[in-house]
């Protein structure tokens, strides 16, 4: 057991085998989990990582349960669930933890007290886990506490976050210790266990199928209104839930794409994507995914009550008509999935886009250069674009289909396609050695007629 630092009153090392009460679910699994972060180095630096602190290799990672701090004049039954002690070089960075599980919902009052307490106790920063998803740990999924930025930080890791970290980490092999990579693994059956309490995004808010029977009427969504506020704050932890089944399906990081302004400031962004929503009708969000031939593209359009998800590629130079430069792209897809695949052709100026369907182009392609025949195509966008019908206003079924049409789309077609790049420059026969373009060379070339 480590010493207790000197500022705390009580606390008691993290275990990884608490003794606890039965119903003590969040208890059990904040203890295993800051133990796992203090003794699986990778683990440790992995995750708090995420919280723009980095700890070096020699670094000591120290966890404890059940604080007290000495400041407190009472000891309130209301406390932090645990604390994270890195110690570098003699520099001490400290987080208080405070977990829910289940449907146990953070509660925004309970979070400015620990903020206080932290602020008393020279803690860096507070750190709120839970079943609630957030787009970057520091967009925390609270409103209010997004708002209040200036004090102490509050970052936010969601328990299917940690989880997808741990898979990465252990499908990768990237714990180089063997007795700590069995740690992990049972971590991660722990963790995995329908008893422990965690799970995905699974149900749209009950504003939305009245948003969507609303837009139906031929209705204009209000952006300021509290119906679409809920909407939009479903569909961004959604969105992240989508990313972290994609990245333990591809075993790599899969995260959403933000523009700088955006990262910077969340209210600019929810207020931007709402504007969106009342002017087209759609919600809309981009995933990155490592290696890819380009980032994962994904529409809700509620007055289609439809999913369009999709990938835009560059039409390659070297080839010169837009019949040439589709075969290109078609060669590369190779699935029967194609009834709802379309191809989208972009064409330079003011030229309008043209919309084919996939099969339609595989039957006569000669259909892309209709009326475009002295046009150069530019790019492609190909996409699946499904109705979904009655089912797209359904809470919980607009979940299970956006999670099976994005997987669906980058296995069958996203993950075979190649971005197209210029290829490298050639010597030609002509200036094989250095003195073919000697200045003497160049000279001579010069008194040449011009061609």
């Amino acid at each position: 057991m480590s010493e207790r630092p000197n500022y705390l009153s009580q606390g008691e090392s993290a275990r990884l085998f608490p003794v606890l009460s039965t119903t003590s679910k969040e208890g059990k699994a904040t203890s295993i989990l800051l133990a796992c972060i203090s003794l699986v180095d990778e683990f440790g630096r992995k995750i708090l990582s995420t919280l723009d602190q980095i700890p070096a290799r020699r670094a000591k990672i120290k966890s404890y349960t059940e604080i007290v701090f000495k400041t407190e004049n009472t000891v309130s039954a209301d406390r932090p669930d645990g604390l994270i002690v890195v110690n570098t070089r003699g520099k001490e960075w400290r987080a208080l933890i405070e977990a829910k599980i289940g449907t146990a919902k953070l509660n925004d009052e309970q979070i400015e007290r620990y903020r206080k307490l932290a602020r008393e106790n020279n803690i860096d920063c507070v750190v709120t886990i839970s079943n609630q998803f957030c787009t970057a740990p520091n967009i925390h999924p609270i409103e209010t506490i997004r708002k209040r930025a200036v004090g102490v930080p509050v970052f936010h890791w969601s328990w299917m976050d940690i989880l997808t970290t741990t898979e990465l980490l252990l499908e990768n092999k990237d714990i180089i210790d063997k007795d700590q990579a069995i740690i992990l693994h049972e971590f991660r059956r722990f963790l995995s266990h329908e008893s422990t309490g965690v799970r995905g995004y699974h149900m749209m808010p009950s504003e939305w199928p009245q948003l969507n029977k609303h837009v139906s009427a031929n209705g204009k969504i209000d952006p300021k209104s509290e119906d679409s506020k809920s909407v939009l704050s479903a569909w961004h932890q959604e969105i992240r839930d989508l990313s972290l089944i994609l990245s333990r399906q591809t075993g790599t990081p899969v995260s959403e794409q933000l523009s700088r302004k955006h990262k910077k400031n969340p209210s600019i962004r929810f207020n931007d994507e709402l504007a969106v929503l009342s002017k087209t009708n759609q919600l809309k969000a981009t995933l990155v995914i490592p290696d890819a031939a380009a980032n994962l593209e994904i529409v809700a359009d509620l007055s289609r009550r439809a999913f369009d998800v999709g990938m835009s590629i560059k039409a390659p130079e070297h080839r010169k008509s837009a019949k040439a430069r589709t075969k290109w792209l078609i060669n590369q897809i190779n699935t029967d999935l194609t009834e709802d695949l379309h191809i989208q052709l972009n064409w330079p100026g003011k030229l309008a886009a043209t919309l084919h369907r996939y099969n339609k182009v595989m039957a006569d392609i000669g259909v892309v250069e209709k009326d475009r025949t002295d046009k150069q195509l530019l790019s492609f966008k190909v996409f699946y674009s499904r109705s979904t019908e009655k089912r797209f206003s359904q809470q919980t079924n607009f979940i299970e289909d956006l999670e099976k049409i994005v997987p669906d789309f980058y296995r069958e077609i996203g993950q075979n396609l190649r971005a197209w790049s210029k290829p490298a420059p050639k010597i030609p026969p002509n200036k094989t050695n250095a003195d073919d373009v000697d200045v003497a060379s160049i000279a001579e070339n010069s008194e040449k007629p011009a061609e």
